[in-house]
């Protein structure tokens, strides 16, 4: 289990997370995306999002709960994203 911080709300949240690799951050600063989270321990990416489409990506299980707050809030963005998009196109 590990810290992540939100960077649009500063909230930290406990996720289960399993991975071996990362975006390295100075990656972004040429790209559409920026960073959503951050591991509060190491400072890797954890979440991203784009600046113009609708697309969001984590690193980490957000249908996991191993902290007080869980993150199934990442879940309702998604479900937003996707209702945005299909009202834009009707």
């Amino acid at each position: 289990n590990k810290p992540c911080i939100n960077l649009e709300n500063k909230q930290v949240y406990v996720t289960s997370q399993n991975h071996g690799y990362c975006i390295d951050p100075k990656s972004l600063k040429k790209s559409n995306f920026k960073l959503w989270f951050t591991n509060a321990d190491d400072k890797t990416v954890e979440g991203i999002k784009h600046k113009k489409k609708k697309c969001i990506a984590v690193q980490f299980h957000p249908e996991a709960s191993p902290g007080p707050y869980d993150c199934e809030f990442v879940f309702e963005e998604l479900k937003h994203l996707m209702e945005e998009g299909r009202t834009a196109k009707n």
